[in-house]
């Protein structure tokens, strides 16, 4: 989790939401990526998003079966549909996303019955230095 909230400050020194990730495999990191959708006009451009594309790239497959990915804040909607579709099979997060978290809050699309992966959720990794992060960048643009 230490590499993701240094990604999530590198986020954060452009003006994002401050939200890292990255993905290992067999303990090596085989993908990263921070917010950049104001940076790239895109907003597509989460943390996991990017982190998963460098990933499959680095192995040229989608599938990422026995990854684990670390991330600063529960996945959205979009994130975790592409952590379910990419076949990761565990998740670690730092603060749930009252807002838009897919994986516990307002949804929980990793025991949704339907839903032909499994993958193991271990909320609240480094928790208070996720919000912390949080906190800080939303007092400073409000």
């Amino acid at each position: 989790m230490d590499m993701a909230l240094e990604l999530a400050g590198e986020a954060r020194a452009l003006g994002e939401v401050p939200v890292g990730a990255i993905i290992f495999l067999d303990g090596e990191p085989i993908g990263s990526g921070f917010n950049q959708v104001e940076t790239r006009n895109d907003p597509t451009a989460h943390a996991e998003i990017s982190a998963i594309r460098e990933a499959s790239k680095r192995l040229s497959g989608w599938r990422l079966n026995r990854a684990a990915m670390y991330v600063t804040l529960e996945p959205c909607v979009m994130c975790a549909g592409a952590i379910l579709l990419s076949r990761i099979s565990k998740l670690y997060f730092g603060a749930y996303d009252i807002k838009w978290g897919a994986m516990g809050t307002l949804f929980d699309l990793s025991h949704d019955p339907r839903i032909n992966h499994e993958i193991e959720v271990n909320p609240r990794i480094r928790e208070e230095e996720s919000m912390k992060l949080l906190r800080e960048f939303f007092k400073k643009i409000r």
